[in-house]
């Protein structure tokens, strides 16, 4: 159990190496690791409801507006979860890193994109074909946290495609 919470917390450091201010004051502003735990499963619940909110919004004469605005918001829960696990600055390191900057940086701009083409140009189709993709790239940006669960799609979706 210690493992998985150094992996999460990102904490690679021996004891006797000096550490910076910004990991000493991490280390005492951190919650526990039941609290995390419980921050994480609130948070990603809440992430996951909003997504069904927006998908009944969609069915119940919401129009594609509501849904847009409560899927984005619920993958944006949803992914502001792991921050519970890993804390923040960890999040965000792992985020930029060489191994899925790509995938974050299309999550990021399909989220964006999402909302402005549902709120401000008012085009359905076009909100909806961010929907498409932004469902897509969190997908992709989801396993990159899977030892070789990208290795695995690629290779089954080019068994399929061949």
């Amino acid at each position: 159990m210690d493992k998985l919470r150094k992996f999460l917390s990102g904490d690679d450091t021996s004891p006797d190496e000096e550490s910076g201010i910004m990991s000493q004051f991490s280390e005492n502003t951190t919650f526990s690791w039941s609290t995390r735990i419980k921050g994480f499963l609130i948070c990603f619940i809440v992430g996951i409801l909003l997504s069904f909110l927006g998908s009944f919004a969609l069915f119940f004469n919401g129009g594609l507006k509501l849904f847009a605005i409560f899927y984005t918001l619920g993958n944006i829960t949803s992914m502001a979860s792991t921050c519970f696990l890993m804390g923040p600055f960890n999040q965000f390191k792992r985020m930029f890193a060489e191994t899925r900057i790509i995938a974050t940086i299309i999550v990021l701009l399909s989220l964006a994109l999402t909302l402005m083409a549902a709120l401000w140009w008012k085009k359905a189709g076009l909100a909806l074909l961010f929907i498409i993709i932004q469902s897509l790239a969190m997908t992709w940006y989801s396993i990159s946290y899977i030892p070789y669960a990208r290795d695995a799609v690629k290779k089954t979706i080019s068994a399929c495609v061949v």
